[in-house]
């Protein structure tokens, strides 16, 4: 089932990404963040975007987030997307549902475009991205060092929905989550 995350799967995502972050490339982070400090972050984004779970039997499978794309106030309406899933739980199609509703949740929020950040050459999350309708907007070259080496970065985009002029405020995910159309959606996103 989807569902929105809680503080208390710190543990079950510090878990799944502890291992991209010690061994893999799909985060630039080099140390592990702990299970407190990622308590704060699902607590710190669903103030304002969607943090979703997907979990069978009462365990965490995969995860989905928005965050902020930049600080200045014209990127409002965009925001960028980040997946998670345990390995034992991929080509299940639970990443295509999961990523599906978040960026539908975001779409009900009125954000215009959703970004995904791909280290290169990233092969498997660039089909992702793609099958999901995302297209390649740039690549920054040797944008981190990792592992011993240089690594450049693609940027994908996704249009939501047309823009408005002017546009209409985002709303925050705590506000959306209480709406009939999101409630809806996570309904029948599992």
């Amino acid at each position: 089932m989807i569902r929105i995350a809680t503080g208390a799967d710190a543990e079950a995502f510090h878990a799944i990404y502890a291992p991209h972050v010690l061994g893999g490339v799909a985060t630039f982070e080099t140390v592990p963040p702990g299970v407190e400090v990622m308590r704060e972050r699902v607590l710190a984004r669903l103030e304002h975007y969607p943090w979703l779970v997907w979990e069978e039997a009462g365990e965490v499978l995969a995860y989905a987030y928005a965050s902020r794309f930049r600080e200045r106030a014209a990127y409002d309406w965009i925001a960028e997307t980040s997946i998670y899933v345990r390995p034992d739980a991929q080509r299940r199609g639970i990443a295509r549902r999961l990523y599906g509703t978040l960026l539908e949740s975001m779409r009900l929020q009125g954000l215009h475009q959703a970004v995904g950040v791909i280290t290169l050459p990233g092969a498997v999350s660039v089909a992702a991205h793609e099958a999901m309708g995302f297209t390649p907007a740039g690549v920054w070259r040797q944008a981190g060092y990792k592992l011993g080496q240089w690594w450049d970065v693609g940027v994908w985009q996704k249009t939501l929905s047309e823009p408005a002029n002017p546009p209409a405020a985002v709303i925050p995910f705590r506000q959306l989550r209480e709406q009939p159309a999101w409630q809806s959606l996570v309904a029948h996103g599992d």
